[in-house]
């Protein structure tokens, strides 16, 4: 039997291996099977009367593309197809495989006049916000 010495400067990690560690934990999506099954990144903003999603999506087609606005609820899905095979890749780093994003929609909005415009690879979602949460500008009078 062979007794080696404990030395505990060996289970120690550089903080740059530590951050390494926390950032590939974070935000680099597991890949199962050569898929990389992830969130779909979104910009979202306001306007005076309507809320503004933003997704890149390339290569898609707009029928490709699944949008479902139910309640306060809105999800949007797809899948991006799987690159060509048989061939020896030298980098590989497209995602491709299923995508999906839900929302909730804090404010109250019009379904019905809801709209999606997909160009150059960008979907873009407008949903006008329901007249009750419309800012309104009140005129003051002078007595």
């Amino acid at each position: 039997m062979t007794v080696v010495r404990w030395n505990p400067s060996r289970e120690l990690v550089s903080l740059r291996e530590a951050m390494d560690r926390l950032f590939e934990d974070s935000f680099v999506r597991p890949l199962r099977g050569g898929e990389a099954e992830g969130r779909l990144p979104l910009d979202v903003y306001t306007t005076p009367g309507e809320i503004v999603i933003v997704a890149s999506v390339p290569g898609l087609k707009p029928e490709e593309v699944d949008i479902t606005l139910e309640g306060d609820t809105l999800a949007i899905s797809g899948e991006i197809q799987a690159p060509i095979e048989n061939v020896d890749y030298l980098f590989h780093e497209r995602g491709y495989g299923k995508f999906s994003r839900t929302l909730t929609i804090n404010v109250p909005v019009e379904h019905e006049k809801a709209e999606a415009t997909f160009e150059n690879g960008v979907l873009t979602i407008m949903l006008p916000k329901a007249e009750a949460v419309k800012p309104k500008s009140i005129k003051v009078t002078a007595k």
